[in-house]
């Protein structure tokens, strides 16, 4: 049975407002403290992340994938998910500008492999990737990855 990322998905922001891939980044952590999976201390990691290693999270055109290492900031796994009103430049070469970013607090290495796998099979579909990032509720988004999910 497949994953409903419905389901993983701890918090949704639609047409969010960031000035810059910082702030984006900000967001979703806002998101997986909101939701229960983190702490402020998981966001600031999330940023130094990019900070040390460049914008490797963007994943894809328009998609970043923000994360950190496991550590003692995540208190369980989870999903935020970020749609923004206006992209932003996270400094890749090939994927700018940034209209989604996907925060992810993982507890260790291994236990979000099934979440990616399904978040991956849902955004390689192109016509369901411009529908999520066109939702303007969370309503919409649920509904719509859970239906992705089931594909």
């Amino acid at each position: 049975m497949a994953l409903d990322l419905a389901e993983a998905v701890c918090s949704i922001a639609t047409k969010a407002t960031a000035a810059n891939w910082r702030d984006a980044i900000r967001l979703a952590g806002e998101g997986l403290v909101a939701g229960g999976a983190a702490t402020d201390e998981y966001t600031a990691q999330m940023i130094d992340a990019v900070e040390v290693h460049g914008p490797y999270i963007v994943i894809a055109p328009g998609i970043a994938l923000a994360h950190a290492r496991p550590s003692e900031a995540v208190l369980q796994g989870g999903l935020s998910w970020v749609s923004l009103e206006q992209p932003v430049e996270f400094g890749h070469s090939k994927n700018d500008p940034v209209s989604l970013v996907i925060g992810l607090a993982a507890v260790d290495h291994t236990t979000h492999i099934d979440v990616l796998r399904a978040l991956a099979g849902v955004l390689s579909q192109k016509d369901i990737l411009n529908q999520l990032v066109a939702v303007t509720t969370a309503d919409e988004l649920r509904s719509l990855l859970s239906k992705a999910s089931s594909i």
